[in-house]
């Protein structure tokens, strides 16, 4: 089997999926995988060596400014007939399926060439019965007709009872989880001074905060400010004692297999990251601020430590499904991942 596997490369998330679901492919007999990610300049990619001989395309980027999308800027960046030039340019005659994370150059070409698609993104998740906040009808639509594909696995922290599946959660698994007295931030979507200025007023605590606009590592006072590294971060990830993030889907799900707790900022005008801290919110999973509030960071700060929820590990059953090929029936898979998931105590699951 030839698979080829497009990557929504706007976010880190949706890569650290793929390196998940690269890892679980390479164990599966006879299957090669050629890798596509779309959405980011080529030269803003780092630790991509699992992916091997990879592809880059422009695709269509989401830009933010301050914390929240910018439709003006992302309508000012985005070509339509670029993107048309690109899924039409995409030969797809050799290959037996695509795979697809929320990518819609490959999504769009295999629809018109007629390959067998499979979408695997947390994004497949809206279109079920699950809690959505913010969202309007342009953002139905996005989850619609964005990345079409044949079948579609979503992912989620919880099913509600609807056929997703648990997280695809990849970790190092070179570092050893530990709880050490530093909490790790990482936002990029905000300005940088002014969550070092957020930052600067809790000099009791130790931070280490990594942001897309850090070239250098730079100690000041009792924060430490990191340029992006998968390795280092991951090193950071497993050590810290909790995480302040953004809204996203991936490293909230890392965190939470870690056992650190979590407080979340969500991209406002992002539908996707204000209804992911509402549904941890409302899991018992996570706390939650709007804006770079420091009452809610004090509150937080004081707040025990989390434990870890369990969840199995899904890339490799996936990998085994797809390379099975009957993908019209997703319930068995659901049913070996759901009854292997664990929750906390504390959490507030309705079984």
């Amino acid at each position: 089997m030839k698979i080829l596997y497009g990557v929504q490369g706007t976010g880190n998330g949706h890569i650290a999926r793929a390196r998940a679901m690269a890892a679980a492919l390479k164990r599966q007999p006879n299957v090669s995988v050629d890798f596509v990610f779309s959405g980011r300049d080529k030269d803003k990619y780092f630790s991509m060596e699992g992916f091997g001989d990879y592809q880059t395309r422009r695709g269509l980027t989401f830009c933010s400014e301050k914390g929240k999308v910018s439709h003006l800027k992302t309508a000012i960046n985005t070509s339509p007939s670029q993107i048309w030039k690109e899924v039409s340019e995409m030969d797809l005659s050799g290959y037996d399926l695509v795979l697809n994370d929320f990518e819609p150059i490959t999504a769009w070409a295999a629809k018109k060439q007629n390959i067998p698609t499979i979408g695997i993104s947390h994004q497949n998740a809206f279109r079920y019965s699950v809690p959505k906040k913010g969202a309007t009808w342009i953002d139905h639509a996005l989850i619609q007709h964005f990345a079409p594909t044949q079948h579609r696995l979503g992912l989620h922290w919880y099913h509600f009872q609807q056929p997703i599946l648990p997280p695809i959660v990849h970790t190092s698994q070179s570092h050893h989880s530990s709880q050490k007295d530093f909490i790790l931030v990482y936002l990029p979507f905000e300005d940088c001074q002014e969550i070092l200025s957020l930052l600067m007023r809790f000099s009791q605590y130790q931070f280490v905060c990594y942001h897309p606009e850090i070239e250098q590592p730079i100690q000041q006072e009792h924060i430490t400010l990191r340029p992006l590294s998968y390795d280092q971060f991951q090193a950071d990830l497993h050590a810290c004692h909790g995480v302040i993030a953004n809204g996203g889907f991936e490293l909230p799900s890392e965190a939470l297999t870690l056992g650190k707790k979590l407080l979340l900022k969500p991209l406002n005008g992002q539908f996707e990251q204000m209804s992911n801290v509402a549904t941890l919110e409302s899991l018992g999973l996570a706390h939650s601020m709007l804006w770079l509030d420091p009452s809610a960071i004090r509150c937080w700060l004081e707040e025990q430590a989390a434990e870890p929820v369990i969840y199995p590990d899904v890339a490799e059953c996936i990998s085994q499904w797809v390379v099975q090929g009957d993908w019209h029936h997703i319930s068995p898979l659901w049913t070996q991942l759901w009854e292997q998931v664990d929750f906390p105590h504390y959490a507030l699951i309705n079984e």
